[in-house]
């Protein structure tokens, strides 16, 4: 039943469409937040290694928030 459910789950979450809309959102989300925290060290160009992850996780989140959050509407709601 988990197995199921979770294949069904990462069936829609990695569908086209599903992707492309939480890219979008994840580059939206993730610039506007990059710029608000990280704005100082990305125009002195002195980021740091650390820098540079927290920027990656900066898109990644959003990216999988508007994942989770279509793939639950899309379970719910068929």
């Amino acid at each position: 039943m988990v197995v199921k459910a979770m294949s069904e789950y990462l069936s829609i979450a990695f569908s086209r469409e599903i992707c492309i809309t939480s890219f979008k959102v994840s580059l939206f989300v993730g610039t506007l937040l990059v710029l608000i925290n990280h704005s100082t060290a990305v125009f002195n160009a002195s980021l740091t290694t650390e820098n540079v992850l927290q920027i990656a996780l900066t898109y990644l989140v959003p990216y999988c928030v508007s994942t989770y959050s279509s793939v639950k509407v899309l379970r719910n709601h068929p």
